[in-house]
């Protein structure tokens, strides 16, 4: 029986890719889980939440991640 992998960016890969890619470990869950945080706080600041509102919205979410962290994950320049 095969083991479905949820795949949280469906915006920029097909889950058959993801999963392929989850299987032979090509996939940096850290950047994943970052990249979400971003595209989260993002929404929510363009539905009129302030930024630390928005920062602990995204922290319900990740209860293990502290506040600074969150606004250093949102905030990064690339």
């Amino acid at each position: 029986m095969a083991t479905t992998v949820h795949n949280p960016i469906p915006d920029l890969i097909n889950d058959e890719i993801y999963e392929i890619l989850v299987s032979r470990e090509l996939i940096d869950v850290k950047s994943v889980r970052d990249y979400i945080i971003r595209k989260k706080f993002r929404s929510l600041r363009n539905r009129n939440f302030n930024s630390t509102d928005a920062i602990d919205a995204v922290r319900s979410e990740y209860p293990y991640l502290q506040f600074d962290t969150i606004r250093k994950i949102v905030y990064q320049t690339k």
